[in-house]
């Protein structure tokens, strides 16, 4: 089932190295945070498809490729990386794309007018498609990379020293987007939002570029037949792999649930681009308040309890929704949002590469995109289900599906 390819004992990753890669990873989330808000896909891409006359299905839809559906594809992905020895050629790839993406999005909303809603809407799901599945493309070359060119003594720090760095980029650039947002009516507006995206993306790029990539990958899988025998031998002999797929398909739902906020307000509170603005900013602060904090407390704080965190604020998020009037307390729920954002981003991330090693990271990585299965799905029955009865049934199956997390949280028992 599995072949040796290299003596990864043969190839010592050096502290020297670990740390110029520890820093050029930095360098691509700094200037990847400058363009985050810009083509947020919480707040911007679904407020852009309801401008360009997309309903709550095609608000589910959408969340559903950018989110789960971009994952599952990895899937397919991982067995032609995994047999790549070395892959940032293949990161590079997947970032390209997405800027090429970004870029034809741009364009087409300039010219967009002319065109009919249905026609506009269904360029826009092409373009996200193409963005989000060579995101997922490139998200197993930069997890196998950064699981063996960094340190692992190193890697926490950079988990919260990135997300204090990339808030910060982010807060910045909230208020710039806020401005661009307000400042032209539709399409103009999104025109440049994402235009700005894509160069602060290709600036992002260039931190990939520098990249010492020096340990290879430890072994290949060949045929269709040898990789499904992998997935099913990593599955049964790793429960900590179950229990972590597990986690992903119950609280993987609470970053998929603010595009619905967003269309909650649009329909309850008549909300505009000045609020849409003011939400991002709201969510961009959450995220940095939390990353500087675990960043001053990295050494002491385990995965597990951050995800425990996770849970509990993400039950908060409909439960307030519920028990407001007005918008004028809708604010609350992006700071928070914010936060869980950050401690999910931080726990999936760091999860992923201590249940995995160097040898099967590529594979992990794609056995964990395929486990996005419920994130992918629930999206578009949320689309259906907030059309046909409502959002408060809505937000308690929401609140049931992730509630049902604790379990396999407990269960995985991360000691770090």
């Amino acid at each position: 089932m599995k072949e040796k390819q290299i003596n990864l004992d043969q190839m010592n990753l050096s502290k020297s190295v670990s740390k110029h890669n520890f820093y050029s990873f930095l360098m691509h989330a700094v200037f990847l945070a400058l363009a985050k808000n810009f083509m947020d896909v919480d707040t911007i891409i679904p407020s852009m498809l309801i401008e360009s006359g997309g309903s709550s299905i095609h608000i589910g839809v959408l969340t559903a490729i950018m989110l789960g559906g971009s994952s599952f594809t990895q899937l397919f992905f991982s067995p032609y990386l995994q047999n790549k020895n070395f892959k940032k050629k293949y990161l590079l790839l997947g970032i390209n794309s997405r800027i090429a993406s970004l870029a034809g999005l741009s364009l087409f909303l300039f010219f967009s007018l002319s065109l009919s809603s249905d026609a506009r809407i269904l360029f826009i799901f092409i373009l996200i498609t193409i963005f989000s599945f060579s995101g997922a493309f490139a998200n197993i070359s930069y997890t196998d990379i950064l699981g063996k060119s960094v340190l692992p003594d190193s890697r926490k720090s950079f988990f919260s020293i990135s997300q204090v760095l990339t808030g910060s980029g982010v807060l910045i650039s909230a208020f710039f987007a806020r401005r661009v947002l307000m400042s032209r009516q539709f399409p103009e507006n999104y025109t440049f939002m994402l235009l700005i995206a894509a160069v602060f993306l290709g600036l992002a790029s260039v931190g990939f570029w520098r990249i010492k990539e020096t340990v290879a990958s430890g072994y290949k899988i060949k045929g269709l037949k040898a990789f499904l025998d992998a997935i099913r031998w990593e599955i049964q002999s790793n429960s900590k792999l179950r229990y972590y797929l597990g986690f992903v398909n119950t609280l993987g739902i609470s970053v998929a649930i603010f595009p619905f906020l967003i269309l909650y307000a649009k329909e309850n509170f008549q909300v505009g681009s000045s609020e849409i603005g003011r939400f991002l900013i709201f969510k961009v602060t959450g995220v940095v308040v939390t990353g500087m904090l675990l960043f001053l407390i990295s050494k002491r704080i385990r995965y597990r309890y951050l995800l425990y965190s996770s849970v509990l604020l993400t039950l908060f998020i409909p439960l307030f929704v519920m028990a407001l009037n007005s918008s004028s307390g809708f604010f609350c729920v992006f700071i928070v949002g914010g936060i869980v954002y950050s401690l999910y981003s931080i726990s999936i991330n760091g999860v992923l590469l201590e249940v995995s090693d160097n040898q099967n990271r590529a594979l992990y990585t794609g056995i964990a995109g395929a486990g996005n299965i419920l994130p992918a799905l629930f999206p578009i029955s949320a689309g259906w289900i907030i059309k046909a009865y409502g959002f408060n049934t809505f937000f308690i199956i929401f609140m049931a599906v992730v509630t049902s997390s604790l379990f396999f949280i407990y269960k995985l028992h991360c000691t770090k």
